[in-house]
């Protein structure tokens, strides 16, 4: 009789975590979708405008792999005036040969967070210079700390600055990670001064307009953004797509329409028909990456069904592994 196996948020805790492995399944994920016919639909997101809410749902077949992770993620950004945090969600993974469900994640984001900072990891390995040892983080929240502490696995990062708008959060969020990477982590109250000197910077907010200003970059940063997975939101000036390197992309599809990548286009900044390399290129070593020390490099990262279906059956094997979570006979 088939069994789904069931697990919530505080039992994938125990047992998947920001580590090296993670961060290796999320890179074979880029390299699948650079090198083979991965099925990935777009991301189909539902709005809710009055509620400061979206809802998207991410789903791909990696051939070779034995399922595939439909995810949904919602994000309600007022929430935190009412005590709730702002996203949620679950994953499914499914058999790719029988479409039977074989386990659900009631991870309410977890999942997606640990993929998203494994992502950052990735575009830190590849395109930042091998000696960073300085990194900017704009924001204060979940990613904030996640991108941080991948960082600290792929590169010898010795010193930390956190802006946010609201600076006392910062301050809060800079005195923790102090503690629990045992970093030298400051908060600084400009958005410039965050950045001067930092050899990463990474973007980490759902702003809709930018946080990040073309002139502040310097020879030789390395800048990742994550926060635009929406059309509507922009944490990066449009001309510093231009001013850079190099531009990569997690899927020049995907960046092209929600991206930092298309508001520079709808800024007409960077032609639309310009084509850019693709995370997946880049550590299939089919697009180079950084190739001079002072480089400006940015990775547009908006989330793809890709990385869900690698978290997803990672999460999975080490359940089985382990046997862990609730077995339930359908």
């Amino acid at each position: 009789m088939p069994q789904i196996r069931i697990l919530t948020e505080a039992e994938l805790r125990q047992f998947v975590s920001l580590d090296i492995e993670t961060i290796d399944a999320i890179e074979a994920a880029f390299l699948a979708l650079a090198t083979k016919p991965v099925a990935m639909p777009e991301i189909m997101r539902l709005d809710i405008p009055e509620h400061r809410g979206e809802v998207d749902v991410k789903t791909a077949y990696v051939p070779g792999l034995s399922g595939f992770a439909i995810k949904v993620s919602p994000g309600f950004f007022d929430n935190p005036k009412l005590g709730l945090p702002s996203v949620n969600g679950l994953m499914m993974l499914l058999s790719a040969r029988t479409g039977l469900v074989e386990a659900l994640f009631l991870d309410n984001g977890y999942l997606t967070d640990v993929r998203t900072a494994a992502a950052g990891a990735v575009a830190a390995r590849h395109l930042a210079r091998e000696d960073a040892s300085v990194a900017a983080i704009f924001g204060a929240g979940v990613q904030a700390r996640l991108q941080l502490q991948a960082l600290t696995l792929v590169r010898p990062i010795r010193e930390a600055r956190i802006w946010a708008r609201d600076f006392a959060k910062a301050e809060q969020v800079a005195a923790e990670l102090s503690t629990e990477l045992g970093l030298a982590v400051t908060a600084v109250a400009a958005g410039r001064d965050a950045v001067d000197g930092a050899d990463v910077v990474v973007t980490t907010t759902p702003s809709e307009t930018p946080v990040l200003m073309a002139d502040w970059l310097q020879p030789g940063q390395h800048v990742t953004a994550m926060g635009s997975d929406a059309e509507h939101k922009n944490e990066i000036e449009p001309a510093a797509i231009a001013r850079a390197d190099l531009y990569v992309a997690d899927s020049l599809k995907q960046t092209r329409r929600l991206g930092e990548l298309h508001h520079a286009i709808a800024a007409g900044v960077v032609a639309a028909e310009v084509t850019f390399p693709e995370m997946g290129q880049i550590v299939a070593g089919l697009s180079e990456g950084r190739t001079f020390d002072d480089a400006i490099t940015i990775a547009d990262l908006t989330g793809t069904g890709v990385q869900d279906t690698a978290i997803a059956t990672l999460a999975h094997a080490r359940a089985r592994s382990g046997d862990r979570g609730t077995p339930f006979a359908t």
